[in-house]
C-alpha cells in the first residue's frame, strides 16, 4: 500500500472512531452547556492532533533554555535545580520575626521574604498609627535598627532576602545600610524588590501605593538605575501579575497585564539611556496560582513564549539572559475560604503542582488559615511541608515539562497565548499601560471580570465547596486564628522608636532629607541613592516617605466605578 493509500486509510479510520465517539458521548450528555475556564476559553471534552498535530515543534515550543522557552528557561529545569522555597513572614516585632524566620529556616525555607507591618506599606511610622493594627498583619520595620534585629544571625551576603517593599524602597534602604554595618559588600546583597511594581499598586493595591503616579515612575527608574550599578546580584524590578489576578483579572488578563507593565518599564529604562541587555536580565516576574490548574499552567507557558518574543523583537534585547521569564508564584489566597477551613490544604496543594509543572522559579504556599489572619506558625509549617512532599515524594521534579506534548496543554497554551495577546494589543492601542491605568481602563476590566466571576459563583454555575455547595457545618473544624501581639510588646516597640529618634543625630538626619527634597528636583540626582543615605543616617521610614510626599505628590489612585 502507498503512504498517499496508507495515510487516507489512517485519516478514515480516526474520523470514523471519533464520529463513533462523540455519537456515544452526545447520547449520554445530550444537552450538555458550554463549558469554559477563568478566562472565557471554551474547554472541550477532549482533545486529539486536530486541535494540536506537533509538525512545528521547535518554533511552538522548543527544547528548555532555547526559544521560545515554552518549555522552561533553563536546561536541567527543577530536575537539576529545585525552584526556591519561600515562605512569607510578618509578625508583630523585629525579635519576633527574626525568631520564627529561623525556625522557618530550619523547616526547609531556603530564602526569605519580609512582610512589613500594615503601617508600613501605608507609609508611617508606628507613631503616626493607631497602635491597635501594628503588628497584626506584618513586621514593624521603622528604621536601619529594626532591619538589623530581623536579620539577626543571617548571613546577608549569603542567602536571598525578597523584600516585600513598595516605593521609595525603604526597607532595601535599611538592609543595604544593616550591610555596611556589618562590613558585607553590597556586591553580595542578593534578593528582589518584590513590590516594585507601583502600576500594579495604583490599579490593584491601593495601600501600597504611596506616591504619585508621575513620582512613583522617577523613583522607580531611579531604583533601577542604582541597583544596576551597584547591586549586581539585586533584582530591582519585580513585575506583579498577582494583585491584578487577586483584583479580579482573569489569568489571561493576569499574564496580558503584567507583560504590559513590564514593557512599560523597560521602556521607560530605556529613555533613561540605561542598556537593556544590562538591566532587562534583572526584570523578575510575580504571579498567582489560582485553583484553575490547566490554565495556569498554559497562562505560564505562553506567557514564557510571549515575553521571549518581546524581549528580542520589541526591546531589542539581544542578551539570551533577557528572554528568559523569570517568575516566582504563590498560591492564591482569593481561592482560599473562611469555611471549612482545612480543605484550604488541598486548594494550595493542587494550586502548588500547577505552578510547578508551569515551570516556577520560586514559590510560595499559602497557610490554610491566611484567610483568618496572618497565618500560624502550625499552618505555615504545613504550608512548606507540602513543598518538601511535592518535590520529594510526589516525583514533580524528575521529568521537565512532563505535560509538553498534550494535545489539551499544547491547544490551550496557544489559545492563552492569543487571549493574552488580545488584551495586551488593546492596552498599547491606548498608550500603553501607564496611560491605560491613568486613564482608568485596565480598572474596569477588573471590575468587569471580577462581577462576571462573583455571578457564576452566586448563580452555581462555578462551585465553590463549602461555600455554594458540599455545605455542613456540623463537620466544619474549627480553627483559631493568630492571636494579636501582645500590647505591651508593641508599645515597647514605640519606646524603643521614640528612644532611637533621640540618641541620633537629628542634625545628620535633617541634612539627608533636605539632599532627598533636592533630589527630586534635580535631573540627574538619583532620588533611591538619596534614600540610602537618609537611611544611614538615621532617618525613618515615615521620614522618607512623607519627605517624598511633599515633593512627588500623595499617591491618589484612580478608583474606576
Amino acid at each position: 500500500m502507498s503512504n498517499d493509500r496508507k495515510n487516507t486509510q489512517m485519516s478514515q479510520d480516526f474520523e470514523a472512531a471519533r464520529d463513533r465517539w462523540r455519537d456515544g458521548y452526545d447520547k449520554q450528555l445530550p444537552n450538555e452547556k458550554v463549558r469554559r475556564n477563568r478566562s472565557g476559553i471554551e474547554v472541550k471534552p477532549l482533545y486529539t492532533p486536530e486541535d494540536w498535530s506537533g509538525d512545528a515543534y521547535l518554533p511552538d515550543l522548543g527544547f528548555p533554555c532555547d526559544t521560545p522557552f515554552t518549555r522552561g528557561i533553563y536546561p536541567t529545569m527543577h530536575r537539576g535545580r529545585s525552584w526556591t522555597q519561600r515562605q512569607l513572614i510578618g509578625l508583630a516585632t523585629p525579635e519576633d520575626y527574626n525568631a520564627r524566620m529561623r525556625r522557618i529556616v530550619d523547616s526547609g525555607a531556603t530564602a526569605l521574604s519580609m512582610i512589613p507591618c500594615n503601617s508600613v506599606y501605608r507609609g508611617y511610622d508606628i507613631d503616626e498609627v493607631d497602635i491597635e493594627i501594628v503588628g497584626t498583619c506584618g513586621t514593624t520595620i521603622n528604621t536601619v535598627e529594626d532591619m538589623e534585629t530581623c536579620l539577626a544571625g543571617v548571613p546577608i551576603g549569603d542567602m536571598s532576602i525578597a523584600l516585600n517593599d513598595p516605593s521609595p524602597f525603604t526597607l532595601l534602604a535599611f538592609l543595604l545600610a544593616t550591610a555596611k554595618r556589618r562590613n558585607v559588600s553590597w556586591d553580595r546583597i542578593s534578593g528582589t524588590s518584590n513590590q516594585s511594581d507601583y502600576i500594579s499598586h495604583y490599579v490593584a493595591n491601593h495601600m501600597f501605593f504611596r506616591l504619585a503616579l508621575e513620582g512613583s515612575r522617577r523613583v522607580f527608574i531611579d531604583h533601577v538605575e542604582f541597583a544596576n550599578e551597584r547591586l549586581p546580584m539585586w533584582n530591582p524590578v519585580s513585575v506583579v501579575g498577582q494583585h491584578m489576578q487577586q483584583s479580579g483579572a482573569t489569568p489571561a488578563e493576569a499574564m496580558a497585564f503584567t507583560l504590559a507593565s513590564a514593557i512599560q518599564y523597560a521602556e521607560d529604562c530605556q529613555r533613561r539611556g540605561l542598556d537593556v541587555d544590562q538591566f532587562l536580565p534583572r526584570f523578575t516576574f510575580f504571579f498567582d496560582i489560582s485553583i484553575s490548574f490547566f490554565e495556569e499552567i498554559a497562562k505560564f507557558r505562553a506567557g514564557r513564549r510571549i515575553w521571549a518574543r518581546l524581549a528580542k523583537e520589541r526591546l531589542g534585547a539581544k542578551d539570551p539572559r533577557c528572554w528568559r521569564f523569570k517568575f516566582h508564584a504563590q498560591t492564591s489566597g482569593v481561592d482560599l475560604t473562611r469555611q471549612q477551613p482545612l480543605n484550604n490544604i488541598a486548594r494550595t496543594t493542587a494550586q502548588a503542582i500547577a505552578g510547578i509543572l508551569g515551570g516556577l522559579q520560586s514559590m510560595h504556599t499559602d497557610a490554610y488559615d491566611e484567610v483568618l489572619s496572618t497565618p500560624t506558625e502550625a499552618a505555615a509549617k504545613i504550608a512548606i511541608q507540602t513543598q518538601n512532599i511535592l518535590r520529594e515524594e510526589a516525583g514533580l521534579t524528575d521529568v521537565i515539562d512532563p505535560l509538553g506534548g498534550s494535545y489539551y496543554v499544547e491547544a490551550l497554551t496557544d489559545q492563552m497565548e492569543e487571549k493574552i495577546m488580545a488584551a495586551f494589543d488593546e492596552i498599547e492601542a491606548h498608550g500603553g499601560m501607564f496611560e491605560a491605568v491613568r486613564k482608568g481602563l485596565v480598572q474596569e476590566k477588573l471590575g468587569d471580570s471580577s462581577m462576571d466571576f462573583q455571578r457564576q459563583v452566586e448563580s452555581g454555575e462555578r462551585t465553590i465547596v463549602g461555600v455554594n455547595r458540599y455545605q455542613d457545618d456540623d463537620d466544619a473544624i474549627p480553627v483559631r486564628p493568630l492571636e494579636r501581639p501582645d500590647p505591651a510588646a508593641m508599645q515597647a516597640q514605640l519606646a524603643k522608636l521614640a528612644k532611637f529618634k533621640a540618641d541620633r543625630s537629628n542634625a545628620d538626619v535633617d541634612k539627608a532629607l533636605d539632599a532627598l527634597a533636592r533630589a527630586c528636583g534635580t535631573e540627574g540626582d538619583n532620588v533611591f541613592a538619596r534614600l540610602v543615605s537618609a537611611a544611614e543616617a538615621g532617618a525613618t521610614h515615615g521620614e522618607m516617605c512623607a519627605c517624598l510626599r511633599r515633593e512627588l505628590g500623595f499617591g491618589q489612585p484612580l478608583i474606576a466605578a
